[in-house]
């Protein structure tokens, strides 16, 4: 690490500033846990402790090593800190166990990389993205809401991220680790997140609207915590603002407005009237009934639906490639809009 006594050098230094991304596969338990809480004492955790860029971390180990809340929290806060954690693959392990634990597939992990190098082709742009759930109070202790993580959200504010924009993300109570680099501005009703977007609407170019927003709150609010007696057999429910209905009618020519369908039955027909009612130039229709697609899930499936009536149906892929495909589509998008 410190060459010779004649001929000194800080190999760890050179190493971290040569390089636009670090890969570590396999990693393991110990590594993991040395690179979460800062121990740096050999080449590699010197080299990474100094290295600013993309790191991407490969778990593999043994499958209850990998189920350890000790490994699970290191691994979570390493994902807090902004770094690359992929998903280890399941079957047949070294050690004689089968589960999860396996090093991803060099296949996958290359695609990462080529991933997080791509194109920084939103450079100069201002993305403002909704996320996650709200929550709407019947009184301090309980509230209606949905089933929403944040995971698409987020994943749409991380790409945009890698990809050059400056983004903003408001979002209610996430279920995954707010990004980090984002301008993160948490709210907890749809009222307070119709009046977070409208600060910041005007000066973005690129609205992305993957929140989960009560379509209802409770009429009234009680500020001690209601008694059972004191229910009744119903809540009495008012209409929260249409968030996307209010952007959709004062959105500027060439300001790229994308929202989100989640339906569970005439999903299409649904869409369509949606799309063309709220003015967005393109929607994000999920078929929630459908395994491996919607609320909590680590993968989606999406059709894509244009103002032009075209639309695009996508396979089944991970949030952050889904993200990827819906930024690309809202560059197309924005470049025609400005011919």
């Amino acid at each position: 690490m410190w060459g010779e006594r004649d001929r000194p050098s800080v190999e760890h230094i050179s190493l971290a500033d040569a390089a636009r991304i670090a890969v570590v596969a396999p990693a393991t338990a110990n590594f993991i846990g040395k690179l979460a809480n800062g121990i740096a004492d050999d080449m590699l955790t010197t080299a990474l402790m100094a290295f600013n860029k993309p790191v991407v971390i490969c778990p593999s180990m043994n499958v209850n090593m990998y189920r350890n809340p000790i490994l699970k929290a290191n691994l979570e806060r390493l994902v807090s800190c902004g770094y690359h954690v992929m998903i280890p693959e399941s079957g047949d392990l070294a050690c004689g166990w089968t589960g999860e634990g396996r090093m991803p597939e060099p296949e996958a992990i290359f695609h990462e990389v080529k991933r997080l190098l791509g194109p920084r082709d939103l450079d100069g742009l201002r993305l403002l993205v909704t996320a996650g759930p709200t929550e709407e109070p019947l009184d301090p202790v309980r509230f209606l809401t949905n089933r929403s993580s944040g995971k698409m959200g987020v994943a749409v504010a991380k790409r945009a991220l890698a990809r050059g924009a400056e983004v903003t993300l408001v979002s209610g109570p996430l279920k995954v680790p707010e990004p980090t680099g984002v301008n993160h501005i948490q709210v907890r009703t749809a009222a307070e997140m119709m009046d977070r977007v409208l600060e910041r609407f005007h000066e973005s170019d690129i609205v992305v609207k993957a929140a989960a927003v009560a379509d209802f709150r409770p009429e009234t609010f009680c500020e001690e915590k209601l008694k059972k007696e004191d229910f009744g057999t119903s809540i009495n429910l008012v209409r929260n603002p249409d968030i996307l209905a209010t952007l959709g009618s004062r959105k500027w020519p060439d300001q790229i407005l994308i929202g989100f369908a989640a339906e569970t039955s005439d999903a299409i027909q649904k869409a369509r009237v949606k799309l063309k009612n709220k003015n967005v130039d393109m929607l994000v229709l999920n078929d929630v009934s459908q395994p491996g697609a919607g609320f909590d899930c680590d993968t989606n499936i999406v059709r894509l639906l244009f103002r032009s009536g075209e639309d695009e149906q996508l396979a089944m892929m991970s949030k952050e490639d889904v993200a990827d495909q819906i930024l690309s589509r809202a560059l197309a998008l924005r470049r025609m809009a400005h011919h």
